[in-house]
């Protein structure tokens, strides 16, 4: 699917999925996607944990589970480290932001759907929980969920602002 193709019907979809694996070379085209994401002095500080497991599928929803979190193929658990350069500055969230979003892109180019949950993980020290269940090392913190699979309906993009509410172009 064209690039503009996939920004334009990208959108959060919080429905439940069909029983339909993610093939792994889906899955992998989708991480590369996420790894070749700009960071911040090259640091790279942006991980993922990918569950295919029905089992620890299962143990995840437990923790946080929304309805596609239960029912995806695949949750892709976003990863992030914090280095904090010598001028004083990370740029943790950044990084995490751009592999988020090349990921959600690759996600609705090959026909899938997704949503980001990163608010409720970072609530109710879920993201913790994660940490502890999924082994995470110290220093490394998840930062949202990203189920993955075929939805159950067809959804689109919600309407947004027009291009003049939201550009201030200045010739």
């Amino acid at each position: 699917m064209d690039f503009f193709k996939a920004a334009e019907l990208r959108h959060s979809y919080r429905g439940a999925y069909t029983n339909e694996i993610v093939p792994d070379e889906d899955l992998v085209k989708i991480l590369d996607a996420g790894i070749r994401a700009p960071s911040g002095c090259n640091a790279q500080t942006t991980s993922f944990v990918l569950v295919t497991n029905p089992e620890l599928k299962a143990e995840i929803a437990k923790i946080f589970g929304p309805e596609p979190v239960k029912t995806a193929s695949a949750l892709i658990i976003v990863v992030t480290e914090k280095i904090t350069f010598d001028f004083g500055l990370d740029f943790e969230l950044e990084d995490y932001g751009a592999a988020v979003e090349n990921i959600l892109l690759a996600i609705t180019s090959l026909g899938y759907a997704s949503c980001w949950y990163g608010g409720g993980v970072r609530l109710g020290g879920v993201h913790e929980k994660l940490a502890g269940l999924l082994n995470l090392p110290k220093g490394k913190e998840a930062q949202c969920i990203l189920p993955v699979g075929v939805p159950n309906e067809q959804k689109s993009q919600p309407g947004r602002k027009s291009f003049a509410e939201r550009v201030d172009w200045r010739r």
